[in-house]
C-alpha cells in the first residue's frame, strides 16, 4: 500500500539483540513534519525463544564450529519465529503497512579495524508468508558495503530524536544502550553524530553466569551474585588491556570477540576468581569503559535503553560515574528503544531516504539500507521523500493523527 509524503505509515520493528533471549517487537506510527519526523509509539511485546532455539544459536556462535546446515535451519528457524512474533504483534497492537526486521547477528566479521561482514539469520520470506505484508530487511549490509561498520544503527535514531536536546542546551547529548555488546552515541550541537560499540554490556556477564551454573541461569538476574563480590584489580587490568578500547571510532564488535574462551583466557594464570568476585569485576568493567568513553567527548548525561539499566548493580557503577535517564522518561520505552528503531529504519527505506550515518558508522556516504520481500501484494513504494529529515520528536499515542 502506497502512501502520500506525509501521510502516517504504521511500521512493525523487529530484532534480536545480541543476549539472544527473545525478539522484540514494537509498532510505530511514523510520519513526516516540515523538515522532521514524528514518531508515536502504539506498543511493544517481547516474544521469548523456544528453548532449543536459542540454545541452537548459542551453540552456533563464536567459538563454537557451526557449518552450512546449522546456519541453513537456524536461519529458517529464527525467520519462523520473527514470523510468528510479528503476527502476534499485528493482532495484539494493531495493523501495519510494513514489516522491517534486523534479525539475529550471529557473526561480524571485523579485520583490522575494519567491518568486512556481517551476518543476520531471520529469513524474511517467512514473515511477508505468515503476515502479508512487505518486509524490509538485511538492514546493516549496505552500509558495511560501503566502507563502514553496519552498526551501530542506533545512531539514526539518536542523531534524530536528540538533535534538538543538543542544541538547547548547547551542549552534547548522548544515547548509551547496554544490551550484549553496550553502544553510544553522541550529538553535539549543530548535528554532528558520532557512535561506536563502547566494549561488552551484558555479554560477558552473561556468559560468565552461564559458566557458573553450569547453563542453568542465561544471566546475573538483578546483579545478585555481582553484589556478593569485590572488584579484582588484576583481573580488571588484564579486560582493560584489550586493544579494542583503544581503537579509534568508528568502531563495532560482538560476541565474535566477547564470549566465554574470552572468559576462560582473561583469568588464566590468576589466583582464583571467585564467581560473585568475576561477577563483579565483569560489571565494573562495563561501567568503567562506558564511563571512559563519555568522559573522552564530554558526557555528564546519558539517555539510557536496554536491558543492562535493567541490572541495580550495574546501573549502580554507572550512576556513580554518570547521571543516567532511562529513555522512557523521554518517550521510548527502554526495553524496546531498538524495536522502535527497527521501525524507523524501515520507515526509511520505504520513503527512499538514506538511513546510516556516516560519521558513525564509517561510511563513504550516506547509503539507502535493505531489501524488501514483496508480501501477498505488488510492491508499491510512495514516492521518495524529497526532504531528508534533520530531526525527529516522539509523540504521545494521543497526538496520533
Amino acid at each position: 500500500m502506497a502512501d502520500s509524503n506525509g501521510a502516517p505509515v504504521r511500521v512493525a520493528g523487529l530484532l534480536s539483540g545480541t543476549s539472544i533471549d527473545g525478539i522484540d517487537v514494537a509498532l510505530a506510527d511514523v510520519r513526516a513534519e516540515g523538515d522532521g519526523l514524528v514518531l508515536t509509539p502504539l506498543g511493544h511485546l517481547e516474544e521469548p525463544y523456544p528453548d532449543a532455539l536459542r540454545a541452537d544459536l548459542l551453540a552456533a556462535l563464536p567459538p563454537g564450529p557451526c557449518t552450512a546446515e546449522q546456519l541453513t535451519r537456524l536461519d529458517t528457524r529464527v525467520g519462523q519465529a520473527f514470523a510468528a512474533a510479528a503476527r502476534r504483534a499485528l493482532d495484539e497492537l494493531g495493523p501495519a503497512t510494513l514489516v522491517a526486521s534486523l534479525g539475529q547477528t550471529v557473526f561480524h566479521w571485523v579485520e583490522d579495524g575494519r567491518a568486512r561482514g556481517t551476518l543476520q539469520l531471520g529469513q524474511p520470506a517467512w514473515i511477508a508468508e505468515h503476515t502479508g505484508l512487505p518486509v524490509v530487511a538485511d538492514l546493516r549490509v549496505r552500509d558495511v558495503a560501503a566502507g563502514g561498520h553496519g552498526a551501530p544503527l542506533a545512531s539514526t535514531l539518536d542523531g534524530l530524536w536528540l538533535r534538538g536536546l543538543a542544541d538547547e542546551r548547547g551542549e552534547p547529548a548522548a544515547a548509551l544502550n547496554i544490551g550484549g555488546i553496550a553502544n553510544l552515541t553522541v550529538v553535539q550541537p549543530g548535528g554532528d553524530v558520532l557512535a561506536y560499540d563502547t566494549g561488552p554490556g551484558n555479554a560477558l556477564l552473561d556468559a560468565a553466569a552461564a559458566e557458573l551454573t553450569g547453563g542453568a541461569a542465561r544471566s546475573d538476574v538483578d546483579g545478585a551474585l555481582a553484589a556478593r563480590g569485590e572488584v579484582r584489580p588484576d583481573l580488571l587490568e588484564r579486560l582493560l588491556a584489550d586493544p579494542y578500547y583503544a581503537a579509534a571510532a568508528p568502531k563495532s564488535t560482538g560476541k565474535e570477540h566477547f564470549h566465554s574462551g574470552y572468559l576462560r583466557d582473561a583469568v588464566a594464570g590468576l589466583p582464583t576468581v571467585t564467581g560473585p568476585d568475576l561477577l563483579a569485576t565483569l560489571t565494573e568493567l562495563t561501567a568503567a569503559t562506558i564511563a571512559r568513553e563519555c568522559e573522552r567527548h564530554h558526557v555528564r548525561t546519558v539517555v539510557a535503553s536496554g536491558g543492562g539499566i535493567r541490572n541495580p548493580v550495574l546501573l549502580r557503577a554507572l550512576a556513580a560515574r554518570l547521571t543516567v535517564v532511562p529513555s522512557d522518561e523521554l518517550g521510548l520505552p527502554a526495553d524496546a528503544k531498538e524495536a522502535y528503531l527497527t521501525a524507523l529504519l524501515g520507515w526509511l527505506a520505504w520513503h527512499g531516504v538514506p538511513a546510516n550515518v556516516p560519521g558513525a558508522t564509517g561510511a563513504r556516504g550516506p547509503r539507502l539500507l535493505g531489501s524488501f520481500t514483496p508480501g501477498s501484494s505488488p510492491l508499491v513504494l510512495p514516492s521518495p521523500l524529497r526532504t531528508v529529515p534533520s530531526r525527529l520528536r516522539v509523540a504521545k499515542t494521543s497526538e496520533k493523527r
